[in-house]
């Protein structure tokens, strides 16, 4: 990818330790630091399709990454027919996502694993305060419109407005595809950057829904005009499109992020979601995040998995692991 040598001003902050991550605070708009991105398909398809053959863990170090995976995960329940009900049970696995036999066999039964966050409507985020017991679990709720995102930007901002005072404190926020479309990238910016301030304190995670947009090139720049508007995370999809989270979109998107960093210092976060059910997949993202951006990007305030049956998958693993026998999947449900 190529872009011009002009560069903003670094912030001024020192490197803050992983758990105290300084926000990217955006920087003004200047088409001229991504205009020139053309990207090569070929060479990102053929980059994801050896990800997973030329990495591979077993035995132990597979159920240490896959124990690892767990405290990425967004927790997510977005059907239609959702109730308190199965919310409190959603929070309550959040809260204990493997069973206590499996993490005394594993050793790890004195460690405090949870999910990374727990993700839902906004109808549901006050259920989702009173399922997690006043702790202190991140509850991420979709917004904006979504998944469409096809409403009017004042009603985007009161939706976040209301979602944070209900308790949220990350929103999903998806963006009019049609700006990317018609690369209205001054428009998609000035939109990110309002909803960015209408979080407020509540951290602001951007959906691309590549699945829609139809350049990995229209991809790279709508990533880098999402993160110059204050983005903390890009995500790829809602999981309600057609085709979801790919390795190369991912590739693509974490690139853009790690260009970003070089150029500004901000670290932004980034969010896979839709279509990754097995642990198998979970462990390939795991692998790329690794390799492009580096350890400091494996952990859950800058990275995150969008799931529900992932979970499941991974404690059914474990178990293999420990039994060295495939259970059903009913003895792992995620609520």
């Amino acid at each position: 990818m190529a872009k011009t040598k002009k560069r903003p001003a670094r912030p001024t902050q020192k490197p803050t330790p992983a758990s105290h991550l300084q926000r990217n605070d955006g920087i003004p708009f200047d088409a001229n630091l991504f205009k020139g991105i053309h990207v090569n398909r070929s060479a990102v398809e053929r980059r994801g399709a050896t990800l997973g053959k030329r990495r591979s863990v077993k035995k132990q170090w597979q159920a240490a990454w896959l124990l690892k995976a767990i405290g990425f995960i967004d927790l997510t329940t977005l059907a239609g027919d959702d109730t308190p009900g199965n919310v409190h049970r959603l929070c309550a696995k959040a809260l204990s996502p493997v069973r206590q036999d499996l993490l005394d066999a594993l050793g790890m039964g004195k460690e405090k694993i949870t999910t990374g966050a727990v993700c839902v409507y906004h109808n549901m985020i006050k259920d989702a305060v009173k399922g997690l017991q006043g702790g202190k679990m991140p509850i991420a709720a979709v917004s904006t419109g979504f998944p469409a995102g096809q409403i009017p930007l004042k009603e985007k901002l009161q939706q976040i407005e209301l979602s944070v005072a209900a308790g949220a404190t990350e929103i999903d926020i998806v963006v009019s595809r049609k700006l990317v479309l018609q690369s209205d990238w001054k428009g998609l910016y000035k939109e990110v950057a309002a909803c960015r301030k209408a979080c407020g304190d509540a951290h602001m995670k951007t959906i691309l829904a590549t699945g829609e947009i139809p350049t990995y090139t229209k991809v790279a720049k709508a990533s880098w005009v999402c993160m110059m508007a204050g983005s903390d995370f890009i995500k790829t999809s809602t999981g309600k499109e057609s085709v979801n989270a790919t390795i190369p979109v991912s590739l693509v998107m974490i690139r853009a992020i790690r260009e970003y960093h070089q150029l500004t210092g901000y670290k932004v976060g980034f969010k896979p979601a839709g279509g990754i059910r097995t642990a198998k997949q979970s462990l390939n993202w795991l692998f790329l995040i690794k390799e492009e951006l580096g350890d400091e990007w494996l952990n859950p305030e800058l990275f995150r998995f969008g799931a529900s049956s992932l979970l499941g998958d991974i404690e059914r693993q474990l178990e293999h692991f420990i039994t060295g026998r495939y259970s059903a999947s009913y003895r792992h449900p995620m609520a």
